[in-house]
């Protein structure tokens, strides 16, 4: 090490390393956990907006047809965009399952579903539940998780 002009040594001391060690140790531990929930939430409100939007393309299929059959088909066949082609659903593939249910028997009613995958459900401590959205409006949550039936656990999802 150099020589300064007082005769000292310059440089760092071992326990200094360490207390820059310890301190990066606890940050991470802090952080990290935090930053993990912050991204299932932010998956989970994109699934919720990507409900949304496919919601809206329905509508203007129905607009146009006066009944949801055949809104979430194929582009080339009726015109509409294919539901599974829009862009937050391609963004979702590895953490959620989108489903869109149309019957013949009520073509006036529309239920879509997103279901948490892998990951995305079992970290997820807030909610964990299938997002679903009908032709009312109406937000539902449902699964496993005991929550996911209560008034309280759907809004914790849908937030």
């Amino acid at each position: 090490m150099k020589r300064t002009r007082a005769g000292l040594q310059a440089g760092v001391t071992l326990i200094e390393l360490m207390i820059v060690v310890v301190i990066i140790g606890i940050l991470s531990a802090i952080a990290y956990p935090n930053y993990t929930q912050y991204v299932i939430d932010s998956r989970r409100a994109t699934a919720a907006a990507c409900l949304t939007q496919q919601a809206q393309v329905l509508e203007r299929f129905f607009t146009t047809n006066l009944t949801y059959v055949g809104g979430d088909g194929d582009a080339n066949a009726n015109g509409t965009r294919d539901l599974n082609e829009l862009q937050c659903v391609t963004d979702l593939t590895n953490f959620y399952t989108f489903g869109v249910t149309i019957s013949n028997a009520s073509p006036r009613q529309f239920s879509i579903t997103a279901a948490p995958r892998n990951a995305q459900q079992s970290n997820d401590s807030k909610c964990g539940c299938s997002l679903a959205l009908d032709q009312a409006g109406t937000k539902g949550a449902s699964g496993t998780p005991s929550r996911c039936s209560t008034g309280a656990g759907v809004t914790a999802c849908w937030k």
